[in-house]
């Protein structure tokens, strides 16, 4: 496996620090690396715009004038494939982090344990991210990555899937729930969600981040918030 990889801090000290922890981790888990440095989000940012083939993301928060949260931000808006790892000397942003999809937030002094178990699970993420369904329609193949997927609902005889392309295909939601993975969560008969697009659940509705709402059915609430809870925290 090979990744690129940047490292996004306004400290050389603290940059080359986490350079060498990354190093070691490539070394020893025979992954391939290429790794460039940063010392502002605007520089970042400014490469980013040519290239965005960049696989994970290591990023400080204090920085100048455009702090990691705002280009966290800028970079969630076009992209999310790329695995956010923010590295701070605050503990005051976890919720931004969660706003941002961040893959988790590490205080410092970094740890190496810490930081290489961080890493091995982007390296997961990424790896799970191109995990995809593959539909045969009247009009060709289409492949749907399944972190695309935002929700999916029952119409008569046919499920809609609702990603980046939305897609009906005649077959039962029971036989589309076996093909999702761990991120999806049935809300009732004719819905399941995938839970890393969900803003807030309540008793009769699950509210999505782009402001649709999917009707949650009774008896299903306690068991979808506590899984979402649960998979927050495993981020964490």
């Amino acid at each position: 496996m090979e990744y690129r990889i940047a490292i996004c801090d306004d400290s050389r000290v603290d940059s080359d620090y986490v350079a060498a922890f990354v190093k070691e981790w490539a070394s020893a888990d025979g992954v391939g690396v290429t790794l460039e440095k940063f010392t502002s989000a605007e520089s970042f940012l400014f490469c980013y715009e040519d290239d965005k083939s960049f696989d994970i993301l290591l990023l400080d928060i204090e920085m100048g004038e455009m702090n990691g949260v705002e280009l966290a931000k800028k970079i969630r808006a076009v992209n999310r494939d790329i695995q956010i790892i923010f590295i701070t000397g605050y503990n005051d942003y976890i919720v931004d982090g969660y706003d941002v999809e961040a893959l988790h937030y590490i205080l410092k002094p970094v740890r190496k344990e810490k930081l290489v178990d961080v890493l091995r699970r982007a390296g997961e993420k990424l790896r799970k991210n191109k995990v995809a369904l593959l539909f045969q329609l009247p009009d060709g193949a289409v492949r749907i990555p399944l972190y695309e997927i935002r929700f999916i609902e029952v119409r008569s005889n046919y499920v809609m899937i609702h990603a980046k392309q939305e897609v009906t295909v005649k077959m039962t939601l029971s036989a589309l729930e076996k093909r999702l993975d761990d991120s999806f969560f049935r809300v009732g008969r004719s819905y399941i969600v995938n839970m890393q697009y969900i803003r807030k659940i309540n008793k009769t509705e699950v509210l999505l981040e782009d402001g649709v709402s999917v009707p949650l059915s009774r008896g299903y609430y306690e068991a979808l918030n506590q899984a979402f809870i649960q998979a927050f925290f495993r981020s964490y």
